[in-house]
């Protein structure tokens, strides 16, 4: 016997398929009823999650910052390894999961909508102030710490949602860059 409890989408399943949906064809594109037709149930499902569309879409919004920034951030803060290495870690983990494969489609959103601009802004800025930190804890001045970490973030952004290399030329890429960032 199927259990159906088990086959139910649940809340992520909606906002992983909404973040992918603004991705290729825009957040305008992200509807209920399309939605739903491309995950292949109907839209009383939607409705068990959501009130509306705008809940979707501040939804949508915190699940981004969280998973794309604060999970990145809190994975690197646990590092124990050497200052140099957690900034590796960091750019490998961005990169490898495309962390920062919707920040695009984000940014778009967020010139024509003003809570979607906030978000972007805020966790633009978690992330410069995390790389500013990180620099520092490798031994650079508050100053070169701000440009480092302003530059591997700028980097890592337009790196994955621009570009579509093969994961072993990224990894090797990562090394290089890397390399870079934390030369004194």
């Amino acid at each position: 016997m199927v259990d159906k409890k088990k086959n139910r989408l649940g809340r992520d399943d909606w906002l992983k398929a909404a973040l992918e949906t603004m991705r290729t064809r825009g957040i305008d594109d992200v509807k209920v009823a399309p939605l739903a037709a491309s995950m292949g149930v109907t839209t009383g499902s939607f409705y068990w999650h959501f009130k509306n569309r705008r809940e979707l879409l501040d939804a949508l919004l915190d699940f981004w910052e969280q998973t794309m920034t604060d999970a990145a951030i809190e994975a690197a803060q646990q590092f124990e390894g050497s200052p140099k290495d957690r900034i590796l870690l960091l750019m490998t983990q961005v990169m490898g999961e495309n962390l920062a494969g919707y920040d695009l489609p984000i940014w778009h959103w967020a010139q024509s909508d003003i809570e979607a601009g906030k978000v972007f802004k805020r966790a633009l800025q978690k992330r410069f102030d995390f790389a500013a930190w990180m620099f520092r804890q490798a031994g650079f001045s508050k100053k070169q710490a701000e440009v480092r970490g302003r530059m591997m973030v700028v980097y890592l952004m337009g790196e994955s949602t621009l570009i579509s290399d093969a994961v072993s030329f990224r990894s090797e890429l990562i090394k290089k860059e890397h390399a870079i960032l934390t030369a004194k």
